[in-house]
């Protein structure tokens, strides 16, 4: 079975850098998702240390520096409602905020190890806007205006769209991530009406940029949502260790086409005993059983992940075949 560690910060602990160091400066990028695939040999590399403020900031954001080794995160909202999204010129790859710094070393990673899969973690309209325009905000407007948030999603779309382009144009792929939209943030209900629409549309024209169907990548309690997120033609989804991951993989039973991974529990990756992350991979084994076209996850490393439990789990994991 394979194992795919989602390594995001902490690539920098892994240099000795703290995430807003990493994060600010395109050679750290490389030097320390280099260092971890040295390290792990996992696949995919997805360069990237704070990957959900990536689109906020180039759109106008302010990241102020986090202290010690916490994450960075745009503290105050762009707008003070969704409409001001429909304002929005898509974005310049090219030009606008860290994307080109990314985009440079996502194709140097590709040049160092062209056997890997370097994917671009590029974020749903939900999230961005979730940024932009503060949870809160976000989640009332939702409730009271949902027309007016929608057509703001939608308006995101294109956007994301020359991002990829971006993406396509550098020689790597494409990761999706929209975490922002899982329940219990938004209901069922909602995220059908009011982000379906505008997630569907994103991920359409990004596979038809890079010439497949993207990874649709939610975490959280995502069971209830899972028959629109297959909706959206994805060919990969994630069982979140946060959902009731026995339901997820029973509804995807049907869909051996769509790639599974099942996540571990982080906390016992990051601070688990041998005999702990063992017992552990043993339970998302037996959760996976014959499904034909399944890997297990670790879900986003925390930066203090020690690499000799990732080491561990990987090891023991592909030792089972």
């Amino acid at each position: 079975m394979d194992i795919s560690p989602s390594v995001y910060e902490h690539a920098a602990a892994l240099i000795g850098k703290t995430p807003w160091e990493a994060s600010r400066d395109g050679d750290l990028v490389f030097e320390g998702h280099a260092t971890a695939y040295r390290t792990y040999r996992h696949t995919p590399i997805m360069p990237g240390i704070d990957i959900y403020n990536l689109e906020a900031e180039a759109y106008g954001g302010v990241i102020n520096p986090p202290k010690g080794i916490g994450i960075p995160a745009i503290e105050h909202p762009l707008f003070e409602s969704t409409e001001g999204l429909l304002g929005l010129a898509p974005l310049d790859p090219e030009r606008d905020g860290r994307i080109p710094m990314l985009l440079e070393a996502a194709q140097r990673l590709k040049e160092t190890f062209p056997e890997a899969n370097v994917r671009v973690p590029v974020s749903g309209p939900f999230s961005i806007a979730s940024n932009l325009v503060g949870f809160n905000q976000l989640l009332l407007e939702t409730a009271i205006q949902p027309e007016l948030v929608a057509r703001a999603l939608i308006h995101l779309v294109e956007g994301q769209v020359a991002f990829a382009q971006g993406v396509k144009a550098a020689g790597v792929d494409v990761a999706f991530f929209e975490s922002a939209a899982c329940p219990p943030m938004l209901s069922p209900d909602m995220f059908r009406d009011i982000e379906l629409p505008a997630l569907t549309a994103c991920m359409q024209r990004i596979g038809q940029v890079v010439g497949h169907p993207i990874p649709c990548i939610i975490g959280g309690d995502t069971t209830p949502i899972l028959d629109a997120m297959l909706e959206t033609g994805t060919g990969y989804v994630v069982a979140p260790f946060e959902t009731n991951q026995e339901a997820f993989i029973e509804k995807v039973q049907t869909r051996p086409d769509v790639r599974l991974r099942v996540n571990c529990d982080l906390r016992i990756i990051a601070a688990g005993t041998k005999d702990e992350i063992h017992a552990e991979a043993d339970r998302v084994i037996e959760l996976i059983g014959d499904h034909p076209n399944a890997c297990m996850g670790t879900g986003a490393l925390p930066y203090e992940t020690p690499p000799e439990n990732v080491l561990y789990i990987m090891e023991y994991v592909k030792g089972l075949g």
